[in-house]
Protein backbone atom coordinates (compact mmCIF):
# COMPACT_ATOMS: atom_id res chain seq x y z
CA UNK A 1 0.00 0.00 0.00
CA UNK A 2 1.64 3.32 -0.62
CA UNK A 3 2.17 6.09 1.77
CA UNK A 4 0.07 9.01 1.99
CA UNK A 5 2.67 12.14 2.21
CA UNK A 6 1.81 14.99 4.28
CA UNK A 7 0.80 17.64 2.39
CA UNK A 8 0.96 20.36 4.83
CA UNK A 9 3.65 23.35 5.05
CA UNK A 10 7.31 22.19 5.72
CA UNK A 11 8.52 23.53 8.97
CA UNK A 12 12.38 24.67 9.00
CA UNK A 13 14.57 24.34 12.09
CA UNK A 14 15.74 27.65 13.03
CA UNK A 15 17.68 29.25 15.53
CA UNK A 16 15.37 31.74 18.03
CA UNK A 17 17.76 34.78 17.03
CA UNK A 18 16.95 33.34 13.29
CA UNK A 19 12.97 33.04 13.99
CA UNK A 20 12.80 36.09 15.78
CA UNK A 21 14.47 37.51 12.73
CA UNK A 22 12.32 36.09 10.09
CA UNK A 23 9.08 36.64 11.92
CA UNK A 24 9.87 40.22 11.84
CA UNK A 25 11.40 40.44 8.60
CA UNK A 26 7.70 39.54 7.90
CA UNK A 27 6.02 42.01 10.04
CA UNK A 28 8.07 44.36 7.33
CA UNK A 29 7.03 43.14 4.11
CA UNK A 30 3.13 42.98 5.10
CA UNK A 31 3.66 46.90 6.69
CA UNK A 32 4.14 47.52 2.43
CA UNK A 33 0.47 45.88 2.12
CA UNK A 34 -1.30 47.61 5.05
CA UNK A 35 -0.85 49.55 8.05
CA UNK A 36 0.73 48.61 10.87
CA UNK A 37 -2.11 48.39 13.43
CA UNK A 38 -3.77 45.77 10.80
CA UNK A 39 -0.51 43.52 10.59
CA UNK A 40 -2.58 40.15 12.25
CA UNK A 41 -0.60 37.62 14.31
CA UNK A 42 -2.14 34.74 12.90
CA UNK A 43 -1.44 35.67 9.37
CA UNK A 44 2.25 36.33 10.37
CA UNK A 45 2.28 32.74 12.22
CA UNK A 46 0.70 31.15 8.90
CA UNK A 47 3.03 32.67 6.68
CA UNK A 48 6.12 31.36 9.15
CA UNK A 49 4.56 27.76 9.32
CA UNK A 50 4.35 28.29 13.18
CA UNK A 51 1.77 28.51 15.47
CA UNK A 52 0.35 31.79 16.94
CA UNK A 53 1.67 30.35 20.24
CA UNK A 54 5.27 30.10 19.43
CA UNK A 55 4.64 33.46 18.49
CA UNK A 56 4.33 34.81 21.37
CA UNK A 57 7.28 32.91 22.74
CA UNK A 58 9.50 35.27 20.88
CA UNK A 59 7.26 38.30 21.42
CA UNK A 60 5.00 38.78 24.84
CA UNK A 61 2.40 40.33 22.61
CA UNK A 62 1.28 41.72 19.56
CA UNK A 63 2.06 45.34 20.55
CA UNK A 64 5.57 44.58 21.01
CA UNK A 65 5.95 42.75 17.94
CA UNK A 66 4.72 46.07 16.27
CA UNK A 67 7.20 47.54 17.92
CA UNK A 68 10.04 45.65 17.12
CA UNK A 69 8.58 45.81 13.64
CA UNK A 70 9.09 49.53 13.58
CA UNK A 71 12.58 49.45 15.24
CA UNK A 72 13.85 46.98 13.01
CA UNK A 73 12.83 50.00 10.09
CA UNK A 74 14.49 52.90 11.95
CA UNK A 75 17.97 50.62 11.93
CA UNK A 76 17.21 49.88 8.77
CA UNK A 77 16.74 53.47 7.63
CA UNK A 78 19.61 54.93 9.54
CA UNK A 79 21.86 52.31 7.91
CA UNK A 80 20.77 52.87 4.44
CA UNK A 81 21.52 56.71 5.19
CA UNK A 82 24.42 56.62 7.16
CA UNK A 83 26.55 59.92 5.74
CA UNK A 84 29.68 58.74 3.45
CA UNK A 85 33.00 59.68 4.98
CA UNK A 86 34.78 60.62 2.05
CA UNK A 87 32.82 63.46 0.98
CA UNK A 88 33.10 67.01 1.59
CA UNK A 89 30.84 68.07 4.35
CA UNK A 90 27.86 69.31 1.62
CA UNK A 91 28.24 66.25 -0.39
CA UNK A 92 28.10 64.12 2.39
CA UNK A 93 24.77 66.05 3.23
CA UNK A 94 23.29 65.35 -0.41
CA UNK A 95 24.21 61.87 -0.49
CA UNK A 96 22.26 61.22 3.23
CA UNK A 97 19.31 63.20 1.93
CA UNK A 98 19.25 61.40 -1.58
CA UNK A 99 19.48 57.88 0.45
CA UNK A 100 16.29 59.34 3.00
CA UNK A 101 14.16 60.58 0.13
CA UNK A 102 15.01 57.47 -1.83
CA UNK A 103 14.64 55.23 1.05
CA UNK A 104 11.24 56.69 2.15
CA UNK A 105 9.31 56.84 -1.50
CA UNK A 106 10.33 53.15 -1.81
CA UNK A 107 8.18 53.09 1.18
CA UNK A 108 6.03 55.61 1.14
CA UNK A 109 2.44 54.38 2.40
CA UNK A 110 4.77 52.85 5.60
CA UNK A 111 6.69 55.76 6.37
CA UNK A 112 3.34 57.97 6.50
CA UNK A 113 1.43 55.23 8.26
CA UNK A 114 4.54 55.20 10.89
CA UNK A 115 4.57 58.89 11.48
CA UNK A 116 1.03 59.90 11.10
CA UNK A 117 -0.94 56.92 11.75
CA UNK A 118 -1.79 55.54 15.81
CA UNK A 119 1.58 54.67 15.67
CA UNK A 120 2.73 58.10 16.31
CA UNK A 121 0.69 58.65 19.30
CA UNK A 122 1.89 54.83 21.15
CA UNK A 123 4.38 55.83 23.48
CA UNK A 124 6.51 52.94 22.82
CA UNK A 125 6.51 54.03 19.35
CA UNK A 126 7.46 57.29 19.82
CA UNK A 127 10.37 56.35 21.72
CA UNK A 128 11.88 54.28 19.07
CA UNK A 129 11.02 57.62 16.44
CA UNK A 130 12.63 59.25 19.31
CA UNK A 131 16.32 57.01 19.37
CA UNK A 132 16.14 57.74 15.60
CA UNK A 133 15.84 60.97 15.70
CA UNK A 134 18.33 61.82 18.50
CA UNK A 135 21.20 59.49 16.02
CA UNK A 136 20.20 61.62 13.00
CA UNK A 137 20.65 64.74 15.06
CA UNK A 138 24.39 63.47 16.73
CA UNK A 139 25.68 62.15 13.21
CA UNK A 140 24.54 65.64 12.17
CA UNK A 141 26.07 67.51 14.36
CA UNK A 142 28.62 65.95 14.54
CA UNK A 143 30.04 66.57 10.79
CA UNK A 144 29.55 70.45 11.75
CA UNK A 145 32.60 71.90 12.63
CA UNK A 146 33.98 70.36 9.35
CA UNK A 147 31.55 73.93 7.95
CA UNK A 148 33.11 75.77 11.19
CA UNK A 149 30.37 75.90 12.73
CA UNK A 150 30.75 75.09 17.01
CA UNK A 151 28.20 72.97 17.74
CA UNK A 152 26.74 74.80 21.11
CA UNK A 153 23.61 74.08 22.53
CA UNK A 154 21.18 76.56 20.48
CA UNK A 155 23.10 74.79 17.36
CA UNK A 156 22.12 71.00 18.26
CA UNK A 157 18.61 72.40 19.29
CA UNK A 158 18.60 74.31 15.27
CA UNK A 159 19.73 70.42 14.40
CA UNK A 160 16.92 68.77 15.90
CA UNK A 161 14.43 71.14 14.38
CA UNK A 162 15.74 70.55 10.88
CA UNK A 163 15.04 67.32 11.43
CA UNK A 164 12.18 67.38 12.10
CA UNK A 165 11.37 69.99 9.50
CA UNK A 166 12.98 67.39 6.63
CA UNK A 167 10.30 64.86 8.22
CA UNK A 168 7.10 67.11 8.22
CA UNK A 169 8.14 68.58 4.63
CA UNK A 170 8.98 64.52 3.12
CA UNK A 171 5.82 63.73 3.57
CA UNK A 172 3.68 66.68 2.10
CA UNK A 173 5.95 66.16 -0.75
CA UNK A 174 5.00 62.45 -0.86
CA UNK A 175 1.44 63.33 -0.97
CA UNK A 176 1.52 66.42 -3.51
CA UNK A 177 5.00 66.52 -5.05
CA UNK A 178 4.62 70.01 -6.63
CA UNK A 179 8.41 70.05 -7.04
CA UNK A 180 10.81 67.93 -8.35
CA UNK A 181 12.69 65.07 -6.34
CA UNK A 182 16.40 67.09 -6.93
CA UNK A 183 14.43 70.39 -5.58
CA UNK A 184 12.86 68.89 -2.56
CA UNK A 185 16.35 67.15 -1.94
CA UNK A 186 18.35 70.57 -2.78
CA UNK A 187 15.90 72.62 -0.20
CA UNK A 188 16.48 70.14 2.16
CA UNK A 189 20.20 70.29 1.85
CA UNK A 190 20.10 74.30 1.82
CA UNK A 191 17.97 74.57 4.61
CA UNK A 192 20.45 72.97 7.37
CA UNK A 193 23.23 75.41 6.70
CA UNK A 194 20.65 78.49 6.81
CA UNK A 195 19.12 77.21 10.31
CA UNK A 196 22.28 76.10 11.74
CA UNK A 197 24.13 79.31 10.97
CA UNK A 198 21.46 81.38 12.53
CA UNK A 199 21.49 79.57 15.60
CA UNK A 200 25.23 79.69 15.96
CA UNK A 201 25.19 83.81 14.97
CA UNK A 202 26.12 85.89 18.18
CA UNK A 203 22.96 87.13 20.05
CA UNK A 204 21.54 90.06 18.49
CA UNK A 205 23.53 89.88 14.99
CA UNK A 206 22.07 89.75 11.87
CA UNK A 207 22.45 86.98 9.77
CA UNK A 208 24.69 87.24 6.57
Amino acid sequence: MALVKNSGPKRTRLSPDQRRAQLIDLGVQMLSERPLEQISVDDIADQAGVSRGLLFHYFSSKHEFHVEIVRHISRDMLERTAPDESLDPIAMLRGTLVAYVDYVTERRDTYVSMLRGAASSDPDMTEVFEQTRTAMVERTAAHLPMLGIEVTPAVHLAVRGWIAFVEDTTIEWLRDPQITREEFIELAVGALPAVVMVAGAPAGASPS
